[in-house]
């Protein structure tokens, strides 16, 4: 892999106006960035999101798109970090999970990890796929079709577009080593 993987393209990164797990969205989005990508952070509202460290308020981010005024058809992929508020608040607002079915229907890469799936269940996403995430996400997973493993990280081609998952913070390394890896192998497959 070269440091410029995702050079010209552009990965959303979408979370709610508050609850996203911090490391969850600043780590993948800075191996994104280090790959010669453009992360983009999409909320459901302007302004800034209040991310957490295990529930204590943290960091704010500011938010480059809103979800409901941009279509996936602007981006090359899409992370969904976790945190437990954060992706049970994308779910309940229709126009993220617009997003995301829509995104996903596209056969873009999406990538997610530990809470995060909540969003994929919500849009449909998850039916027949394969994935890992937070073991108490399992359950949510299985009842809307989903094959659960427990694995560090887990890359699902069965569906449309590939999906990457792992189950929470310790496994940020290898998920976004995969996250970049895979997302460059879809920007140039899409390419020919």
């Amino acid at each position: 892999m070269t440091l410029v993987a995702l050079t010209g393209r552009t990965v959303a990164f979408l979370v709610a106006t508050e609850g996203v797990e911090q490391v969850e969205l600043t780590s993948p989005w800075q191996a994104v960035a280090e790959a010669g990508g453009t992360p983009r952070l999409l909320s459901t509202q302007p302004g800034r999101v209040r991310a957490v460290r295990h529930f204590v308020p943290a960091d704010t981010f500011a938010v480059d798109d809103v979800v409901g005024e941009v279509g996936p058809e602007r981006y090359d992929g899409l992370v969904l970090p976790g945190g437990v508020a954060n992706p049970d608040l994308l779910r309940t607002d229709r126009a993220a999970v617009a997003f995301v079915r829509a995104l996903c229907a596209s056969g873009r890469p999406v990538a997610v990890i530990c809470h995060g799936p909540w969003t994929l269940v919500e849009a449909d996403a998850v039916r027949g796929r394969t994935l890992t995430s937070w073991p108490s996400v399992r359950t949510d997973l299985v009842n809307a079709g989903a094959h659960w493993v427990d694995e560090e990280v887990h890359v699902c081609r069965e569906g449309l577009g590939v999906l990457v998952s792992s189950r929470g913070p310790d496994d940020l390394p290898v998920f976004n080593d995969t996250v970049v890896t895979e997302f460059a192998h879809a920007a140039a497959a899409r390419r020919h």
